[in-house]
């Protein structure tokens, strides 16, 4: 499991495929990284980094308060 821990302490769940330039995905509500997956393998395999991440609150991340 990825995470990051932002400056408030809350773990960040990310999820990444591939090497390159990034590319970044953000869910809308109520999805999670997971939404992505099929998206980010398609851009992985033309070369490009993809993360996908977490929202706070969502999925993996810490829901915070």
């Amino acid at each position: 499991m990825s995470t990051i821990t932002t400056k408030d302490g809350t773990r960040i769940f990310y999820k990444e495929w591939g090497d390159g330039r990034p590319v970044v995905f953000s869910h809308g509500w109520p999805l999670n990284a997971d939404a992505w997956d099929s998206q980010a393998h398609l851009v992985a395999s033309h070369g490009y980094r993809a993360i996908a991440h977490d929202r706070r609150g969502h999925g993996r991340s810490d829901q915070t308060w």
